[in-house]
Formats: structure tokens, C-alpha cells, sequence
């Protein structure tokens, strides 16, 4: 019922266009979380979320599964040298640059200027909450499927996270200026927009899009470092985001 009554709420903005609820959707915060609300030429900061571009992302080795018990602690240490959980960051040495690192937008805008040295002490971190990055099996049933995998028992890794604080800010900033200049009921107030065709929405929609790419890239910096400490190419990689 909660969320149904968000949702209808979203669809009684005057910027909504259809809406639509997934299987799962449940009550969230402004929007409901497995809610879909398209928008006419505007953008809802708080509807994107605060983790912006957050997703999944799965690598499958061709290792045997044994490994996962005969090399437990291994690869729990390597699971601790390649990525950061909860707050931590990375510092000196094991900071990583990344060609993300040059995109105009830290030159450009300033709520991203002034993070580019907190994204860049995070970019390979995992996050806390229900975010994690663990090893386990994957099984390849079926002969013709997406990734060009033959059919059978995998060792794999699988990640979940988003743009870490680096997004949150982002969302925190531009909801609040949607929210200062759209006044809405108290039950709707977190459903505030930009409109698309002013400087603030477009500010944000390549702020949102850089804070999307950098979740994309601590994703890829996290294989990237479990593949040279397993010595082994992925067989496929997997990336699939919901936020």
C-alpha cells in the first residue's frame, strides 16, 4: 500500500508522464524503491537516488569451484588488499588514477571540483549498507547464452555498489536546490525537479551522468585488481545498474 500511494502521488506531478511498478517494488523515499516514473523534459534529483548509477557487476573465471574453500583465506585477503568496505578510503600508494579523472565536468562544475579528491580516494571501494563484493559459483546452464560461456560450474565474482560518496553529495545538493525552487506538499516534497531546459537541470543531468560512469569505473578497478591477484582473465563480465 505504501507504495502504490507513492506512486500515485509521482503521477500526480505535473511533469509526470506514465509510471510503472516492477514485482518487487516496496516503499521508499519519495519515489518507491522498484518504481518507474517517466518525466516531461525534467529531471527528480531525489527519483535518481542518492547512489547514483549504483549496479552489479559479476566476472566468471575459469577457475574450479573447489577454490573457493581450498583458497578461503586467500582470497579473503585479497578481498581486503583490493577494496575498501563501509568508510574506508584508499591512501597514497594505493590510490588509483583513472581516466575519469579527466573529464571536463571537474573542471567545470563546482559541487564536482570540489569532490574530485574524496571520488578519488574511493574509486575501487565497495561501500557499506547492502553493498559488497564476494566471491562464489556460477553455473552456465544453457549452451547458447549472452556472454559466450560453454555451460558449467564457474568460480565468480560478483559486486555490488554505487558512486560511493562522491554521488551522495551530488544528489544532496541538487535535491535541495530542486526542492528550493519547486514547492510541493510535504508528502511529495523529495519528488522536486529540475526543469531540463534551465541551467540547474542540465548542471545536474551531466553531473548525474559523470557520477553513473565513475560507479562504472570503481566496479572495473575492483576486477580489474581481483583478476591480476587470481593471475586470470574473465572469461565475461557482467554490468547491470539500477539506479
Amino acid at each position: 500500500p505504501g507504495a502504490l500511494h507513492q506512486m500515485y502521488t509521482a503521477m500526480k506531478l505535473p511533469v509526470a508522464d506514465s509510471g510503472a511498478l516492477m514485482p518487487d517494488a516496496h516503499q521508499g523515499y519519495g519515489l518507491p524503491i522498484g518504481g518507474v516514473l517517466a518525466t516531461k523534459n525534467a529531471v527528480i534529483p531525489y527519483g535518481v537516488g542518492v547512489d547514483i548509477g549504483c549496479r552489479m557487476c559479476l566476472s566468471i573465471y575459469d577457475i574450479p569451484k573447489n577454490r573457493l574453500q581450498s583458497d578461503k583465506e586467500a582470497l579473503m585477503k585479497m578481498l581486503n588488499a583490493n577494496t575498501r568496505f563501509g568508510n574506508a578510503t584508499f591512501k597514497n600508494k594505493y590510490k588509483t588514477d583513472h581516466p575519469i579523472f579527466e573529464r571536463n565536468e571537474f573542471k567545470e562544475l563546482e559541487i564536482v571540483k570540489n569532490l574530485k579528491d574524496r571520488a578519488w580516494s574511493q574509486i575501487g571501494s565497495s561501500g557499506g549498507g547492502n553493498h559488497f563484493v564476494e566471491f562464489g559459483i556460477v553455473k552456465i546452464t544453457e549452451a547458447e547464452n549472452e556472454f559466450n560461456v560453454l555451460p558449467g560450474t564457474y568460480m565468480g565474482l560478483l559486486s555490488h555498489s554505487g558512486s560511493r560518496g562522491f554521488g551522495a553529495n551530488i544528489a544532496r545538493h541538487y535535491t535541495k536546490a530542486a526542492m528550493a525552487q519547486t514547492k510541493l506538499p510535504d508528502e511529495a516534497r523529495h519528488l522536486a525537479w529540475l526543469d531540463m531546459d534551465t541551467d540547474l537541470g542540465k548542471e545536474y543531468w551531466a553531473a548525474m551522468n559523470l557520477a553513473g560512469d565513475y560507479a562504472s569505473a570503481c566496479h572495473h578497478q575492483i576486477h580489474e585488481r581481483m583478476a591480476v591477484g587470481l593471475r586470470t582473465t574473465p572469461l565475461a563480465m557482467i554490468e547491470n545498474h539500477h539506479n
